[in-house]
């Protein structure tokens, strides 16, 4: 792939990038010291230094940029861990078209375990959670990116949401 292409995706999408940043960024605790400038900035300095393909289309573009910043939000909580905060210190909440947990948010390293079991049962519902929650893409979106309908997608999204609000409870109670 040529510099050019990716230099110029990067151009036409970065407006998109810092407002998923931005979200990603709003479903945090108050005082979390990462902005979503820095967010998105540390997510485009990893994909810089990534040795994969990197996509010069949009939504698959986007599904990739979702995951990197999901990956740098997890090793900032847990480097955040290591430095011995509270747990309250790492939590996300919900917005409400996402609905994944009610109540005040969920202990982020909590999420990323329930994500990994959903994953070990079935990649395909952990990547349709990473797409919508952390990529911000859309149903028709998702169903465009993993080449699947529209129903497929909603029924996989329908029951995610449902382990994952079931592993959150059972971690957080422990």
């Amino acid at each position: 792939m040529e510099r050019n292409s990716i230099e110029g995706l990067a151009a036409e999408v970065y407006a998109e990038v810092r407002e998923l940043a931005s979200r990603m960024m709003a479903r945090e605790r108050e005082g979390h010291t990462l902005q979503p400038t820095a967010l998105a900035h540390e997510a485009w300095l990893r994909l810089a230094r990534w040795d994969g393909r990197v996509p010069t289309e949009r939504p698959e573009f986007m599904a990739l940029f979702a995951q990197v910043l999901k990956r740098v939000l997890i090793d900032h909580a847990r480097a955040g861990a290591r430095q011995k905060r509270t747990p309250s210190d790492l939590r996300v909440t919900w917005t409400p078209e996402l609905d994944l947990l009610a109540g005040d948010g969920v202990d982020l390293l909590d999420l990323e375990v329930a994500l990994e079991r959903l994953a070990a049962l079935s990649q395909r519902q952990a990547r349709v959670v990473e797409l919508r929650f952390f990529g911000g893409l859309s149903i028709e979106e998702i169903a465009q990116e993993l080449d699947l309908s529209k129903r497929s997608i909603e029924n996989d999204w329908t029951l995610a949401r449902a382990f994952l609000r079931r592993e959150v409870e059972r971690l957080g109670a422990k």
